[in-house]
């Protein structure tokens, strides 16, 4: 019999939900309408549990983030940063061989005809369902532990996963909740045919760029349009000149009001990963280990890239999506550390676990589930003893593009002489499509040159590991030990190679193993001798998972009893499923003496302005601040114009271009940030800091009025022209 504080209800206890914490998922939040209503929401919030009616429908996964659907002919907000990899795939030299800076002009389409094709591995997902799937999950499961659990659950998730896709056009998925506990079957509409209709320039999308990143006040018109299509037959389909646009089961209107301080605010999106729920020394490792030696590596990556570019205004174009998810990680990740710092999160996650286990202690059944706890613990420990060797190859084998292709092709053909329920994950028939994607943007994103320089970065950061930590494969594919040596390497290995040509890797996906063992192309020849020791270091991981998807159930539950027994709510650690945030546009008191405003204005743009990047706002934007001509988006009580906003709602990665909505459902914001404070949220939630940083819906319609005119989308979007 299972013991009973490990039967207790996983449900959420409601009745000291906070209004400003919480990452619910929507079928939680019937359970918490009073809550909901207290904050102030006016709509019912049992529509909000369900996927196919207003406003749950028109939020869609967009990328690895999250967008919105704004009219019935498929228009799609997002981001600009979200879709920036779109606009700099458009950049450079146009089809008629002219130079075409997207990322610096911006674009608008002037009609359907003109908008411009996203890169092929670019996605939006609509999500039409979310069952409980745990006990089929779990059947085959039970009695097994390491990799033979992890096998059973993977397995028994790629069952529903191709029964789920029979139908052409949806991609699934299984979650799992609260580490191992719950999963859920995810049922989502792949729409293929993505395109760009209007991005401001880069100096509106990104104003400030690293300076202002994760800061308040902010300035930036973060946002970007595009438009989904499909086959003339209604179903998702490749790009084709030929498609129409998507017709989308529903759509949020922006609102026309003002916002105010105090208002209700609600957000629905995607965010990426949390970690609230883990235990106090993986707390510990991230404060002491993870988040330093992650500044380190990316402070180093990003300044090898700039240094190998520098002069060759090709090169950063085709690095400027690379370099610019590099920095926000960077800066994330510094702004975690001090945020995880200022909260004393380490001793505060530590007394928090002391005091659950010593309530665990006085329960009938604490004997074995602390027998359980204290396994996941010695699996931790065990699989960070090679941490900094599993970093460092980690980056080797996904920051080089042309390297990660060759490594890509050669796991493909590998994947492909197994019976496709037996392939792994990311490589069956059903992701062939993103691969040949993923494989064709290559092009645009690749310098022989930069990608050298990087390389050399980290393999000399990891030839000065310990002769213990060393992977032999590694050390004969890149021989040398001094950067001399590894230089010569690294030109021998991509001037023997092909696999810059967009034809050569196209050819190499749909060639099986004998094929490519017989290439004499040096990338392939590499690729095929580092698998080995991928497909070891894969072993490793998956046995490790393995034992901690079914050990952490019992750490889960008890953390869940105790939190009950608190009267407290319990909501799941995100995992890149759709959650809902509510919570009211808020002020904030930082420190001592300093006071943030939830409004800022385009008298900010002025005051930045330096006439240099980062804060070089294009004429056309000052010239119509100066005109002060703000028609109906004009905020009544600062009689000038708004351009973004602070809630209290809580988000994380992954939540960038999620609608953020009013009292009655309408969109007022989009967000795109969270302020310095509050970075650490994602392992540790503090009321004092935490706020989300959105652009005001009313900035979005003046620039699109007035300053980069579109009053065609205006009109598409139902709203004023003026």
């Amino acid at each position: 019999m299972r013991p009973r504080v490990l039967a207790l209800s996983l449900a959420l206890c409601a009745t000291a939900a906070q209004a400003d914490e919480g990452m619910w998922m929507p079928s939680q939040l019937p359970d918490i309408a009073r809550q909901l209503r207290a904050a102030g929401f006016k709509g019912d919030p049992g529509d909000l549990a369900e996927l196919t009616r207003a406003p749950m429908n028109a939020v869609v996964k967009v990328g690895g983030a999250t967008g919105s659907f704004v009219s019935g002919d498929g228009l799609v907000l997002t981001n600009h940063h979200v879709a920036f990899g779109v606009i700099q795939y458009n950049s450079g030299k146009s089809a008629d061989g002219r130079d075409r800076d997207l990322i610096g002009n911006g674009f608008v389409a002037a009609d359907r005809a003109a908008e411009l094709p996203a890169n092929p591995d670019f996605r939006v997902l609509v999500t039409t369902g979310f069952d409980k799937v745990t006990d089929r999950i779990l059947k085959d499961a039970r009695g097994k532990n390491g990799r033979a659990y992890f096998d059973a659950v993977e397995a028994a998730s790629k069952v529903l996963v191709a029964q789920c896709e029979r139908e052409e056009g949806y991609r699934c998925s299984v979650a799992n909740m609260y580490y191992g506990t719950d999963f859920y079957l995810i049922r989502q509409l792949e729409l293929r045919d993505i395109r760009l209709v209007y991005a401001p320039p880069n100096s509106i999308g990104n104003y400030g760029d690293e300076i202002d990143n994760f800061v308040w006040p902010r300035h930036s018109g973060d946002f970007t349009l595009l438009r989904a299509y499909v086959g003339r037959d209604g179903k998702p389909a490749d790009y084709s000149p030929d498609n129409v646009p998507y017709t989308p089961p529903g759509h949020l209107q922006i609102s026309t009001d003002p916002v105010r301080e105090g208002d209700y605010a609600m957000l629905a999106g995607y965010p990426g990963v949390t970690f609230r729920h883990r235990m106090a020394s993986e707390f510990a490792q991230q404060i002491q280990w993870q988040l330093p030696s992650r500044v380190a590596l990316y402070a180093d990556m990003i300044k090898t890239i700039e240094a190998a570019s520098a002069g060759d205004a090709d090169a950063k174009v085709r690095y400027a999506a690379q370099i610019a998810g590099f920095k926000n990680t960077l800066k994330r990740a510094q702004g975690e550390l001090d945020g995880l710092r200022r909260s004393d999160a380490v001793d505060v996650r530590r007394a928090d676990e002391t005091a659950m286990l010593a309530w665990l202690n006085k329960q009938s059944e604490a004997k074995a589930i602390r027998a359980d706890i204290d396994a996941a613990q010695k699996v931790l420990e065990h699989g960070a003893v090679m941490r900094d060797r599993d970093q460092l190859l980690t980056a080797i084998r996904t920051q080089a593009q042309l390297l990660n292709a060759a490594l890509t092709v050669q796991r493909l053909a590998q994947e492909r002489a197994k019976p496709d329920a037996e392939r792994e994950s990311g490589y069956q028939q059903r992701d062939e499509g993103l691969i040949a994607g993923k494989l064709k943007q290559v092009q645009r994103r690749y310098a022989p040159s930069v990608e050298k320089a990087l390389l050399l970065e980290l393999l000399s950061q990891y030839k000065a590991l310990p002769k213990t930590a060393r992977v032999a494969e590694f050390d004969r594919v890149f021989a040398g030990e001094d950067r001399a040596a590894l230089q010569r390497t690294l030109d021998a290995l991509y001037s023997g190679t092909r696999f810059g040509d967009e034809q050569v890797r196209a050819q190499a996906m749909t060639s099986d193993a004998a094929a490519l063992a017989a290439s004499d192309d040096s990338l392939l020849k590499a690729a095929a001798a580092l698998l080995p020791a991928v497909l070891r270091a894969e072993d490793e991981t998956k046995s490790r998972e393995g034992e901690l998807l079914r050990l952490r159930p019992a750490y889960m539950r008890a953390l869940i009893a105790y939190r009950q027994s608190q009267g407290r709510a319990v909501y799941p650690d995100a995992n890149s499923t759709l959650r809902v945030s509510f919570g009211a546009v808020s002020a904030m008191d930082p420190r001592d003496g300093v006071h943030y405003r939830p409004l800022t204005t385009v008298q900010g743009i002025v005051e930045k302005h330096t006439g240099a990047k980062p804060f070089d706002a294009p004429q056309a934007l000052r010239e119509a601040i100066a005109k002060g001509d703000f028609g109906s988006t004009v905020d009544p009580e600062l009689k000038t114009q708004t351009v973004d906003f602070l809630t209290n709602l809580d988000t994380t990665g992954g939540n960038s271009g999620s609608p953020v909505l009013d009292a009655n459902g309408r969109l007022i914001g989009l967000n795109f940030d969270s302020n310095w404070e509050a970075v650490s949220a994602s392992w540790m939630f503090d009321p004092r800091y935490k706020r989300a940083i959105h652009v005001d819906m009313r900035y979005l319609r003046w620039l699109l009025a007035k300053v980069y005119p579109a009053p065609h989308l205006l009109k598409e979007m139902k709203l004023p022209a003026e």
